[in-house]
């Protein structure tokens, strides 16, 4: 055998070397190394087994054992044609997943996200393509399974655990990024609720009936839960929650109803609005019985008004309806009824607003309707009341009176005006904000202590949670 050693082998000409003839098979000696050949796509697998957190090297393979744990792998910094691959050696990885972290911000698959797999016996290699797209796996099929999980911005965003909760107390836009999949999330829980309806006002004109306004109702109640969540939901939630796509969702909060000024309804609250998904206004207190004295529909119906005609009571004043226009649940419930009295006699009380999960309580002899109940959810990780009915008002004929205004119900319904005994007419209370409260109505007392006005109802609010690792 003959043997050649020289420092370097060049062409003589033109643009091709050949090394070895047709059938020879070209060997590097063992221990012997090349460079400038650029790589095959492949990788060098890694002779140790790997039990705890990796830090990948361009052009290596791991066998990864997860027996004792899930495992985290982070790959190197993206250059273009950089290659790894992880190959799940104890096919544990759906017991103890292994998760490939990014470096820094750059992308797997095109999202800033980790990837996680959790599918027995998975292997994925992975090519660095570009700053768009970032890590690719070079087989279609390799990460079918692997858990996405939705990715959005928007509103005031807090954690609970393994959810992001978005909290929008006004207009915005829930912009959605990645929509996850069925193996990680790809639906949200949410809640929206709308505007409270602001309570009536009361009528006192010397000489002329006297009465007072119902509470406002409150707004429409709209929840459903994921099924992959976990926290406490209201009984007013459905159970499927909301698929989301990769796109920007508008927000829209409802406005609080006005308050009702003297003489006159309060206003309706406004709708609150999430994708599809759309809670109506609560309806505004009623004042006295001709031509106003009904309360409003709306997602939850106003209380009734009152008035004391002369010399005999006139027909009661009916609530508003609730749950309009219809959903399925109902997004609230009716308002109480006003009772009127002859002049001058206790008893001319005004109705609740209706609640989120009860009708509100219609006037007796002794005082106003209380407001209905709202209804409470933990979806911001804390159990919280809302969209509760704003107590009806009460007319007391001089000091001497018994009857007092309604309260509001749990979850911001703001209580009717008057107070047992009072000696001076007052307005309702507001409901609070960013909860579709009702408005409380406003009180007289009498004779001719004039008019107050109601309470404006409470702003309303959407909240949106989803799982995200």
């Amino acid at each position: 055998m003959s043997k050649i050693e020289v420092d370097a082998i060049d062409k003589q000409s033109g643009s091709t070397l050949t090394l070895g003839g047709s059938g020879t098979a070209v060997t590097l000696a063992c221990g012997a190394t090349q460079s400038g050949f650029g790589r095959t796509g492949t990788v060098d697998w890694q002779t140790s087994i790997k039990t705890s957190t990796i830090t990948a090297v361009n052009g290596e393979g791991y066998f990864v054992n997860t027996t004792g744990g899930a495992i985290t792998a982070n790959l190197p910094a993206g250059v273009v044609g950089a290659i790894v691959s992880f190959k799940d050696y104890a096919q544990t990885f759906d017991t103890n997943a292994l998760t490939i972290a990014a470096n820094g911000s750059e992308k797997i698959e095109g999202q800033t996200f980790d990837l996680k797999l959790n599918t027995e016996g998975l292997g994925v290699t992975l090519v660095y393509g570009d700053a768009t797209k970032g890590w690719q796996a070079v087989n279609s099929n390799e990460i079918v399974n692997v858990q996405k999980f939705v990715t959005a911005t928007g509103g005031t965003v807090t954690c609970s655990g393994d959810f992001k909760i978005h909290t929008f107390t006004g207009p915005g836009t829930f912009s959605v990024s990645c929509a996850g999949n069925a193996q990680g999330s790809d639906t949200v829980s949410y809640t929206v609720i709308a505007g409270g309806g602001g309570g009536g006002g009361s009528n006192a004109p010397p000489g002329s009936p006297y009465g007072a306004g119902g509470g406002g109702g409150a707004g429409g109640f709209r929840e459903s839960k994921s099924p992959v969540d976990s926290y406490t939901a209201s009984p007013l939630a459905t159970t499927a929650g909301l698929p989301v796509n990769s796109q920007s969702y508008p927000i829209t909060v409802g406005a609080a109803g006005s308050a009702g000024p003297a003489f006159d309804r309060g206003g309706n609250g406004n709708s609150s609005t999430f994708s599809t998904i759309t809670a109506a206004g609560g309806g505004g207190g009623g004042s006295r019985n001709i031509p106003t004295g009904p309360g409003l529909n709306g997602g939850s119906g106003g209380g009734g008004g009152s008035s004391q005609p002369s010399p005999a009571p006139s027909p009661t004043n009916a609530g508003g309806l609730g749950n309009t226009p219809s959903t399925t649940p109902a997004q609230g419930f009716p308002g109480g009824v006003g009772s009127n009295a002859p002049y001058c006699a206790n008893g001319a009380n005004a109705g609740g607003g209706g609640g989120a999960t009860a009708v509100g309580v219609s006037a007796v002899q002794a005082k106003g309707g209380n407001g209905g109940a709202g209804a409470t959810t933990s979806i911001n990780a804390t159990p919280t009341a809302r969209a509760g009915g704003g107590g009806g008002g009460a007319y007391i004929c001089g000091s001497s009176g018994t009857a007092g205004s309604g309260t509001g119900g749990t979850g911001g319904g703001a209580p009717g005006g008057q107070s047992a005994g009072s000696t001076s007419s007052e307005p309702g209370s507001a409901a609070t904000v960013n909860t579709g409260g009702g408005g409380g109505g406003g009180s007289t007392t009498g004779p001719d202590n004039g008019p107050s006005t109601g309470g404006a109802g409470g702003s309303g609010i959407v909240i949106i949670r989803y799982k995200f690792q």
